[in-house]
């Protein structure tokens, strides 16, 4: 065996100055567990699961621990993930016209790759194991439990396409240019139409991939107070639990939900119209949405809002897609029925 230092160099990966592992010609290790809290959090946190239903309302609340390790291997292109976690989430119910909320919490002993294509076993409990805490467990168990399953299971094939180091898997494609004559790389002629018909597909490409979500919600109550509310930040950490700074200035920056989202006010008319620039922090870099909320008020003390949220990605960076549908709850259970919740506004 040779000496530190004095290997055959045919056998040796010499560092590059730059620091690059050229097409992960070698094994590059990713740790991915700082990366699958905030992935599985995103998923399971603050998600309304039963609203009204049997006259129950059931919601997760915030992932409590993730302990383990986790992280993803890559060498020419290839993937393999690794990763042995144990997860809790905890979640809260209560049954209508009743002040008392029940509390309790939703263990995942043992999320391994080694069962990926199995459900892992999942563990409910309630703290109170009285005759409310018992029915709302029963409930839990009906429609959290496929709930917390589905995002575990998407969170499998986000680790089975590299998890973080997704784009580190691809391999650049290098595309040959015709040659001239004299060697020089040859510059085609492109007419005045081609160009525009280029410009054109373009354009339709770029729509390609993407939905608009429009809503429309009725709420009891001025409209200036609805503009105020939602234009507030220490009104939006009350009615979300979550962090807040926003700008009431055209051109000034928000972020929400603990920075998941963030962007930047386009443009503001008190109690008429808030338009945004919308950006959540799992969609793919450099892709920015639109938001515009009208606020009318058909008659005094009700308030019609109509939202329209257009180039929502139909994927996000990991490849799940269910972008559309989460971002459609999420304004639906998250923003507009914690608003009536909160403040008193149902109709």
């Amino acid at each position: 065996m040779a000496r530190l230092g004095e290997g055959d160099k045919r056998w040796i990966v010499e560092d590059r100055p730059d620091g690059t592992n050229v097409h992960n010609w070698h094994w590059a290790e990713t740790d991915c567990l700082e990366w699958s809290r905030n992935f599985l959090t995103n998923l399971l946190s603050n998600k309304s699961l039963i609203d009204g239903e049997g006259n129950l309302k059931i919601r997760t609340k915030k992932l409590e621990k993730l302990e383990g390790e986790a992280y993803v291997n890559i060498r020419k292109g290839k993937i393999i993930p690794g990763y042995e976690l144990n997860l809790i989430l905890s979640w809260e119910g209560e049954v209508k016209d009743s002040v008392v909320k029940i509390e309790g919490n939703v263990e995942l002993p043992y999320i391994a790759d080694e069962n990926a294509d199995e459900d892992p076993e999942i563990k409910v409990t309630v703290k109170d194991e009285g005759p409310i805490g018992k029915r709302l467990k029963d409930a839990f168990i009906e429609k959290g439990k496929p709930f917390v399953l589905e995002q575990v299971k998407a969170y499998v094939n986000a680790m089975a396409k590299g998890g973080p180091a997704k784009d580190e898997a691809e391999v650049k494609k290098v595309v040959k240019k015709p040659v001239g004559a004299a060697g020089n790389v040859a510059a085609p002629a492109v007419t005045a139409v081609e160009e525009k018909a280029k410009v054109v597909e373009k354009e339709e490409k770029k729509k390609e991939g993407f939905k608009t979500i429009t809503m429309t919600e009725k709420f009891s109550c001025r409209a200036k107070d609805l503009f105020e509310i939602l234009m507030d930040e220490n009104r939006w950490k009350g009615f979300t639990q979550s962090n807040a700074r926003i700008s009431k200035e055209v051109g000034g920056e928000f972020s929400i939900f603990d920075g998941s989202v963030t962007g930047t006010n386009v443009e503001l008319q008190e109690g008429r119209l808030i338009v945004q620039k919308w950006r959540f922090g799992n969609w793919p870099d450099g892709i920015q949405s639109m938001v515009r909320i009208t606020f009318e008020e058909p008659q005094s003390g009700v308030t019609v809002v109509k939202l329209t949220h257009t180039d929502v990605p139909e994927e996000d960076r990991y490849g799940n897609s269910t972008v559309v549908e989460n971002t459609e709850r999420g304004w639906r259970d998250l923003i507009f029925h914690r608003i009536r919740a909160v403040f008193g506004f149902g109709i």
